[in-house]
């Protein structure tokens, strides 16, 4: 058989998947082989090559190949028999129905610059071919020696084409300093200066280009990066944001007994669901003693990068596999870049400052309420983030619940706004221990529940009040994320409201983005978007944005907030600053408050013992896995983590197969949100007030 001329006919079992050879092989075609040195795969016949020979030499310079492959195309039509080119000069993987009409029009081509190709595990005939724009070939091979000449000749092209594209970015990286440098260089004075508008915008609009050619060509290379280290075993998921079903911190072993999984010992199980007889789960709501609850001791600072260097293959690696614009919602990252506490535990850190919260009811106007509500809001994301480097905190498993509570001596909460003391910062006073003498009745208790209330989408319901103040919020989230290529990015969609009921007013508002942003090097958490606060009753609202950094310029984490009387339509507060720095309110009257964040005392929360908590709270239930971080131990992390992600889906599965349908315990679906059992405002009667 002479090189290029199509083998016999090849069939495929459907059943089976694997492919059946009615005769010799196919061959492949070396357009190059006068000059390859010998260098031909399997398959490969030619009468240059000398009969001493010995099969399967290789050289890494470019070839063009041809022949017939396998294609997969669909459950429907499966595998075809096609014919494939390897254009090494334009980079390029082309396809024909048969070696007749290769002068035709290709039926399928793709770019390789950036593709990866993988040989499968399936078989040792399989391989694919992933092209950077998302597109995959899925092609089978005569035999295995046949597979690794086609996918040794495509990974040389794509390496080469990949590698030109880097030398291209910088020629035009080079070209964009020039012209910013002639740019700068223009004299201060005549027709054309540095500071004219449209060298201005040509300057950002090329630098903004360059930033964005980079990302993409970052992208490529993170999977040649990926391939080049070796792909993860297979059956290594992609994990960041899949929630999981309630597990407690043990492994059933039949019976009523639980077992530790660290040692084979039985231990106390404190709470689990029961079926009712008509097959649902019930979980009762259950009343926490605060009585029980102690102030927290945890620190669990997120400052250490070490073990996200360690592990930066396996980013690349992960990565690699995502494409621009992809939803996470069910993907999610490795376990050592989580934080040490619950997404739950982080809403919960969001009321930080209690005494800001209790104040909002104390304004003596709706107008001063609305601005207290607006200071309170924008207060609340600083201490909401754990440090300066961004991890992402566990994905709530279906039916977790959080707890925990917080004092505020009455006398520490402001009886008035303190917009009179105009040009000085405040630095509120040191947070001081809590005299043994002192009874509850001179403090303020603000109580916080947080329950995870859906799986797909992940949703989160919260609820906070302070009985003393009639006054409550509640709130549901659902997190979705996408992948932004240096970035990535996470909707919070959703709806608080908080309700004042001495003054019979409810304040409707939403939350911001939040970006991950320079994900390979130091990760920084950027809030971005703009959120409204609305007050029906009184008639004033709020606009607050999120400005997220330009291309070219800008500061950090900026943000801008305009608080207005809708009847009148006029502005009677603007905020600007930083959302984690400092903040200056500019009132209508013309006078002016910062509030410097670095300085405001946070308040400790109270959260019961773990021996007192229940195996589907929060800390309970992400004990193991918490410790194993704190201790730097990733793999254990993992093992803990990936024992809770089993369990979860063999409750799923046991579900499915039975109509159960899944029951919260605190919070109950109304229309589009989800509400807490028992609010305030259903046991004190809402005041009517005049003003």
């Amino acid at each position: 058989m002479q090189a290029g001329e199509p083998g016999p006919a090849m069939k495929v079992s459907e059943s089976e998947g694997k492919l059946e050879s009615l005769g010799s092989a196919a061959t492949l075609s070396n357009k190059n082989s006068s000059n390859s040195g010998g260098g031909g795969g399997g398959g490969i016949s030619s009468s240059s090559r000398s009969s001493s020979a010995k099969g399967w030499q290789y050289s890494d310079h470019m070839e063009n190949v041809c022949g017939y492959l396998m294609k997969y195309t669909n459950l429907v039509t499966g595998w075809q028999y096609r014919f494939f080119v390897l254009n090494n000069e334009a980079g390029l993987l082309e396809y024909f129905v048969n070696e007749q009409s290769r002068n035709q029009k290709p039926r399928g081509t793709l770019h390789l610059a950036g593709a990866v190709i993988s040989p499968s595990d399936e078989d040792c005939h399989t391989f694919t071919v992933n092209a950077a724009s998302g597109e995959q070939y899925k092609l089978r091979a005569t035999d295995a020696k046949e597979r690794q000449h086609w996918v040794s000749r495509l990974q040389i092209c794509t390496q080469h084409h990949t590698e030109a594209i880097g030398k291209m970015m910088s020629h035009a990286e080079g070209h964009q300093r020039d012209l910013i440098r002639r740019i700068e260089c223009l004299p201060a004075s005549g027709h054309l200066t540095p500071l004219d508008q449209d060298l201005l915008m040509l300057k950002a609009t090329s630098m903004a280009t360059m930033n964005c050619l980079n990302d993409c060509f970052h992208i490529l290379q993170l999977q040649h990066a990926s391939h080049q280290k070796g792909s993860l075993p297979s059956g290594t998921t992609i994990e960041w944001l899949e929630p999981k079903l309630p597990l407690p911190n043990h492994y059933k072993n039949g019976g009523d007994q639980t077992f530790s999984s660290e040692q084979n010992k039985p231990v106390t199980v404190q709470e689990e669901p029961s079926i009712s007889e008509s097959g649902l789960l019930t979980r009762e709501p259950e009343e926490i003693n605060a009585d029980d609850e102690v102030e927290d001791t945890c620190d669990d600072k997120e400052d250490d990068l070490g073990a996200v260097e360690e592990q930066r293959s396996v980013i690349l690696h992960l990565l690699s596999q995502l494409k621009l614009g992809m939803d996470l919602t069910r993907v999610v990252l490795p376990t050592f870049i989580l934080e040490k506490r619950s997404l739950l535990e982080m809403y919960a850190d969001f009321m930080s400052h209690p005494d800001l919260f209790i104040s909002i009811t104390n304004g003596t106007t709706a107008e001063d309420r609305m601005i207290r509500f607006v200071e309170y809001y924008l207060t609340s994301f600083h201490e909401g983030r754990k440090g300066a480097i961004a991890k992402k905190p566990y994905n709530p498993i279906i039916g977790e619940t959080f707890h925990c509570s917080w004092r505020m001596p009455k006398s520490d909460v402001a009886s008035s706004m303190s917009a009179s003391s105009s040009s000085q910062a405040i630095s509120a006073q040191a947070a001081l221990p809590e005299p043994v003498s002192q009874v509850e009745s001179d403090c303020y208790t603000v109580r916080f529940v947080a329950e995870q209330v859906s799986h797909h989408p992940p949703v989160s319901g919260f609820y906070a009040e302070c009985a003393e103040r009639k006054m409550c919020v509640n709130a549901h989230v659902w997190t979705k994320s996408k992948f932004l290529g240096m970035s990535i990015g996470v909707t919070m969609v959703g709806e608080g409201i908080l309700n004042l009921l001495e003054h019979g007013e409810e304040y409707t508002f939403s939350l911001p983005c939040a970006y991950a942003r320079s994900i390979l090097t130091v990760p920084w958490v950027e809030l971005g978007g703009k959120v409204n606060v609305n007050c029906a009753k009184t008639g004033y609202s709020a606009s607050i944005t999120f400005h997220t950094k330009p291309f070219y310029g800008g500061k950090l984490h900026r943000v801008t907030a305009e608080v207005k009387h809708n009847t009148s339509n006029t502005v009677v507060c603007r905020v600007q600053g930083e959302w984690n720095s400092i903040l200056e309110f500019t009132y209508s009257n013309g006078e002016t408050k910062y509030v410097d964040l670095t300085k405001l005392s946070v308040t400790k929360k109270r959260v019961r013992p773990l021996e007192k908590q229940g195996p589907f709270e929060s800390r309970r239930l992400w004990q193991n896995v918490t410790e194993s971080l704190r201790d730097s131990e990733i793999d254990k992390a993992t093992e803990h983590k990936r024992a809770l992600e089993e369990r979860q889906r063999s409750e799923e599965r046991h579900r499915a197969e039975t109509g159960t349908q899944w029951q919260t315990k605190y919070f109950i679906k109304e229309g589009e949100g989800w509400v807490y059992y028992d609010p305030l405002w259903k046991t004190i009667p809402v005041t009517q007030p005049t003003e």
